[in-house]
């Protein structure tokens, strides 16, 4: 089947360098071709990423990620202008990295990761290359499009970060992109946060990334369970997260968790994550384990405080109680 132009549209037409359908059509998502046939429309006008978002049906962060992909292809220029035709990319070419030279000139021992942190963002020509000299990278493209559907420009370069700067073996990335997909949290900076963490603990074999990612979702699990007892709407704070982490460490019950979130509130009415804590570890320190142990420490204290105060109220001295208890 042959297609044809309606030429009687051409007044209207505006122009799309002949590099976008030679080496482009199929490096780039339709997304970011939508993002490019937009800014070209706007001939050279600022356009905000609220604004390309509103014309081309993509959301704000894809918008921007459009347009640095064509940045950095030099297909638009940082202004949004089509630069010269000599500084445009004509094929796609294996590159041999700056980082890659520097990281083969220095010593190391056998099997050494040396993690970089400093994150280098390669052309889609490069990937291109990449891809065409490297099985393992072109077939760690294939699986994680298997989990993440179509990659954008950003999921290949971290993943080839991954890869090649990390360290991190294949199966152990696809381990990490499985997870990152059930929890629905595909963005590229949250997997790489992730993956750091992993190189620098060593969890470089698939059995460590496999318990690793057990452990993370036992952890969410009970990350789950203290919001719904505290009635939180948001997600915990980063140091209300370490508290949470170290009481599931500490082998804290979540029964005894609520048994010490009522208690605050009934001393401070609100939610304190440190007042909570104290009262955790006051407890532990008590040798209590279990809400019956603390309740039947109070018991003890009570009828003790009563049989002490005879010929007197038998109403204990409750603020002397919750000293003894909670040994603030």
């Amino acid at each position: 089947m042959e297609y044809t132009a309606n030429s009687g549209i051409w007044g209207t037409m505006f122009g799309v360098p002949f590099v976008v359908a030679d080496n482009f059509l199929k490096l780039a998502t339709g997304e970011q071709l939508k993002v490019l046939l937009y800014l070209l429309r706007c001939s050279g006008r600022p356009c905000s990423d609220e604004e390309i978002a509103r014309n081309t049906g993509v959301s704000p962060s894809e918008a921007a990620d459009a347009v640095l992909f064509w940045q950095q292809v030099n297909v638009i220029a940082p202004q949004g202008t089509v630069p010269e035709m000599k500084q445009i990319i004509q094929s796609p070419q294996p590159v041999r990295t700056e980082a890659s030279a520097v990281q083969e000139s220095i010593p190391q021992k056998q099997n050494e990761v040396v993690p970089q942190r400093r994150k280098q963002t390669f052309t889609p020509s490069e990937i291109s290359g990449m891809m065409k000299g490297s099985p393992d990278i072109a077939a760690l493209f294939k699986a994680a499009e298997g989990t993440f559907g179509k990659l954008t420009y950003n999921q290949q370069n971290s993943i080839i970060w991954m890869y090649d700067y990390l360290g991190l073996k294949k199966e152990v990335i696809l381990v990490l992109l499985g997870y990152c997909s059930e929890i629905e949290k595909t963005n590229p900076g949250y997997v790489e946060k992730i993956a750091c963490s992993w190189a620098e603990n060593d969890i470089n074999t698939l059995n460590a990334a496999q318990n690793e990612v057990e452990r993370m979702r036992t952890a969410k699990e009970f990350t789950k369970v203290i919001m719904k007892m505290f009635e939180m709407e948001k997600s915990p704070t980063p140091k209300q997260t370490e508290f949470i982490t170290s009481w599931k460490t500490a082998g804290f019950t979540p029964e005894l968790i609520k048994l010490a979130y009522e208690n605050t509130l009934d001393n401070i009415n609100k939610l304190s994550f440190d007042y909570i804590n104290k009262i955790l570890l006051s407890w532990r320190n008590s040798g209590y384990t279990t809400p019956q142990q603390v309740k039947d420490a109070e018991a003890a204290y009570r009828k003790g405080n009563s049989s002490s105060r005879r010929g007197k109220s038998s109403e204990p001295d409750v603020e002397k109680y919750k000293v003894v208890i909670n040994k603030f």
